[in-house]
């Protein structure tokens, strides 16, 4: 298969390019990624000043690789536009430093990368690694991920989808297997306010309120450690209402 792989973390981040190397080895690998860290971007698109795109190379790899000076959705844009040469088979995006599970997906770089392929009518994989105390077990995430790829690739590539993937904090011998599931809970930032000499106020985010988690999430799952895996579509009609809504009008 012919895949374009990007990320939101930058084309230098350990994650993407521990993915590019797992699925060299039996795939055609184009890397599209931001130039810089570009997190929690979600679907935001560069509109009013010109895109600067550089080759990069990346010691290891065989697979070219391009940097953006743009958002996520904007390397798939240009990466499908401009640099692949040809029809893409499948868009990865990732593997992102920390999950994108329950509601973090709609602020999610990583997720809205995906679904941008998506629009483009481009199936499509998010792959996303719990960070823990500064690490992430990578080489566990691309596993799954290929193996996901490689046991769903008939009919994802029938499929106008995003298949969503996070991958707990512990060692492949440990895991327990893979759930598909559907999305968790709000987990809710809270801010802190400081006051500096002229008055002004600021808020810095501190941390996260931790709510219950709801069991059949990919929340709960992944606290139970397993591989999580929810499919994902960008049509955010709510189908079950549209009829009900014309009667209120």
């Amino acid at each position: 298969m012919r895949i374009l792989l990007t990320n939101d973390d930058g084309i230098l981040a350990e994650g993407i390019y521990t993915l590019a190397k797992e699925l060299e080895k039996d795939h055609e690998v184009i890397l599209v990624a931001p130039e810089s860290q570009r997190s929690a971007q979600s679907h935001a698109i560069t509109l009013f000043t010109p895109l600067v795109v550089k080759e990069v190379n990346l010691e290891g790899l065989r697979s070219k690789a391009y940097s953006i000076s743009g958002t996520p959705a904007d390397c798939v844009r240009v990466g499908l536009d401009t640099l692949a040469e040809g029809p893409i088979d499948v868009v990865l995006s990732g593997i992102n430093m920390g999950l994108n599970s329950g509601m973090d997906i709609l602020y999610s770089g990583t997720v809205s990368a995906a679904i941008e392929a998506n629009v483009y009518k481009v199936p499509s994989i998010a792959v996303s690694a719990e960070w823990v105390d500064g690490s992430a077990y990578y080489e566990v995430a691309a596993k799954y991920a290929k193996m996901i790829l490689e046991k769903s690739k008939d009919k994802l590539l029938e499929s106008n989808i995003v298949l969503n993937i996070n991958t707990p904090h512990v060692k492949e011998e440990n895991i327990k297997g893979i759930k598909t599931c559907k999305i968790g809970g709000v987990i809710y930032d809270y801010y802190f306010m400081e006051y500096n000499e002229e008055g002004e106020r600021t808020l810095k985010l501190k941390g996260r309120r931790n709510g219950e988690l709801e069991e059949d999430t990919d929340r709960y799952y992944l606290s139970q450690g397993y591989v999580t895996l929810t499919p994902l579509h960008y049509d955010l009609t709510n189908f079950k209402l549209l009829e009900e809504v014309k009667e209120w009008i």
